[in-house]
């Protein structure tokens, strides 16, 4: 009868400990490490019961020199070491969750930018609609008087001249390239003609 009130004593006295250090356990995060392994005693010599990867989320339990106790998300207790644990969210895991948060943004923006063009649309036609109104009292005032024929405008050699004088420009050019050439030839093989 002992027995079996001490093995109760026992068994109440374990799950008040594990019910309070699940009370008591504080989030931290794998750190930028690539992975973490996960040991059964403090000191890395014990059995490795799990391997982490950067941004693993865990509960602290205790902490002891250098260790950290950790429980892992499927219930596993183990030891690690405590300069790859923060309480800051990595960035991997930041990251991740913005990338999250900007797929659903994205859900809605086709929606929002329907409605921007569209506001757009309308105020650029109320803006063509002025200037067009503007254009034509603009017009009604130069306009000529009733049967007299509006004046030609002269025409002007602008653009021949500058095509041709482009043109003369890159002949001469060709030939400036082409004489210097044939005279560095000439002189590094002695006065011949190679090509």
């Amino acid at each position: 009868m002992k027995r079996s009130a001490a093995l109760a004593l026992a068994l109440a006295a374990a799950s008040l400990v594990s019910a309070v250090s699940r009370v008591s356990a504080a989030v931290a995060y794998v750190s930028d490490q690539l992975v973490l392994n996960v040991y059964a005693e403090q000191n890395q010599q014990g059995q490795r019961l799990a391997t982490l990867h950067s941004g693993a989320r865990v509960e602290t339990l205790a902490t002891a020199a250098d260790y950290t106790q950790v429980r892992l998300p499927d219930g596993v207790t183990g030891w690690v070491k405590s300069s790859y644990l923060t309480t800051d969210e990595p960035a991997a895991v930041r990251v991740k969750q913005l990338e999250e948060e900007l797929d659903r943004s994205r859900a809605t923006t086709p929606a929002l930018a329907e409605a921007a063009a569209k506001s757009e649309t309308e105020r650029l036609e109320r803006e063509l609609a002025d200037k067009r109104a503007q254009l034509d009292a603009a017009l009604a005032v130069r306009a000529p008087a009733a049967g007299v024929a509006p004046q030609a405008r002269p025409r002007t050699l602008g653009a021949g001249l500058g095509l041709g004088i482009g043109v003369v420009a890159a002949a001469l050019g060709f030939w400036a390239g082409y004489v210097t050439l044939a005279r560095r030839v000439r002189r590094k093989f002695g006065g011949l003609k190679v090509y």
